[in-house]
């Protein structure tokens, strides 16, 4: 078990920056190496740390070094599972921001290399940490049996359109329903047995971004509980929040509703209203705060203390399994099962 984290930062993006600066505020990790899709990215990321971590032109010359013994998996969706297989087979611990693969195939490959090679791995599903879900895992056991669960979570069109370059490669589902999937899955006990789902194209397509609209997933678990999974790409860039996020639970004996579009503070200016979002990141006095840093955190200290994360390879791979379930109904129109997503 090592003592101290020397981490190497694969991507140096919106989410690569984010892990980076969290995990050099660690005592028990700091940034040792980095390495992105070009070396300017990786060099300018570098540059914020009074170390000066290495720089590699990929994650291959980065994983090799020997700089680092543990690696953070921040490239776009659909490029995590080299990195993730390449890294726990030398040896490196692996924290990799979600969704854990984009294919079944690639999320058994990570599954058996972590655990051929005993490292930990953690796929960075933060929403545990949102302390408002964190106490309905507490509260819900009290409800009686789950019967059905709601999740929308719907971003600005800025999200697909300029945020991410590479938008076409995944879909609306992939990069937010994955995180409701974990969660209501954790909260719930339970497992999906069967989707359907249909997609809506259009908007995006017509502006050249041949990804879906808007996804919605309709989920039966092995217990009986459904849930139904809202994902969409197009609201207007003049709504006060990026992300419109709530979660319902209706049990047996009891429901709790789960808003976060407000988080405890509304700004008004000249230009329009606006919730500024704190749950996820934040920075308190100069200290980086929230569900983000705790997640990256929890991880850290399971790897130094060499025991398993709250969020298994397995579970994750599960939320995987659910979501190409799901595009596999939507290309055919039909229920499909979950078990029967297996590697090809």
């Amino acid at each position: 078990m090592p003592e101290q984290l020397r981490v190497g930062i694969v991507g140096a993006g919106i989410m690569g920056t984010g892990n980076a600066r969290v995990i050099d505020s660690l005592a028990e990790s700091e940034v040792t190496a980095i390495a992105s899709g070009t070396r300017e990215g990786a060099e300018k990321l570098a540059g914020e740390f009074g170390g000066r971590p290495a720089v590699f032109d990929d994650y291959d010359q980065l994983i090799e070094s020997g700089t680092v013994n543990a690696v953070v998996v921040a490239t776009p969706d659909h490029l995590h599972a080299d990195v993730v297989v390449k890294a726990a087979a030398a040896g490196l611990h692996v924290l990799v921001e979600k969704p854990f693969t984009t294919s079944v195939e690639d999320a058994d490959r990570c599954v058996r290399a972590v655990r051929a090679a005993g490292v930990t791995a953690m796929c960075i599903f933060n929403h545990r940490w949102v302390p408002a879900y964190a106490q309905a895992k507490d509260l819900i056991a009290g409800l009686g049996s789950p019967a059905v669960g709601y999740a929308r979570k719907d971003d600005t069109i800025y999200v697909p359109t300029e945020m991410l370059s590479w938008a076409q490669d995944t879909t609306c589902a992939w990069f937010l329903s994955s995180h409701d999937i974990d969660l209501i899955t954790w909260l719930f006990d339970d497992e999906v047995e069967q989707v359907y789902a249909t997609a809506r194209y259009g908007k995006l397509r017509s502006m050249g971004i041949d990804t879906p609209d808007g996804v919605q997933i309709q989920a039966r678990f092995t217990r009986g509980a459904v849930a139904t999974f809202e994902s969409a790409w197009i609201y207007p860039n003049t709504f006060p929040t990026m992300v419109d996020s709530y979660v319902s639970l209706i049990c047996d004996d009891g429901v709790i509703q789960l808003d976060r579009q407000k988080e405890n503070i509304v700004m008004a200016t000249a230009e329009g209203v606006a919730f500024p979002r704190n749950m996820l990141q934040r920075t308190v006095h100069g200290v980086h705060a929230g569900a983000y840093r705790d997640a990256i955190a929890h991880f850290v200290d399971c790897t130094i203390r060499g025991v398993e994360p709250l969020i298994t390879v397995e579970s994750s791979r599960h939320v995987t399994a659910v979501l190409a379930a799901a595009h596999t109904s939507i290309a055919t129109g039909a229920p499909v099962a979950v078990a029967e997503q297996v590697a090809g």
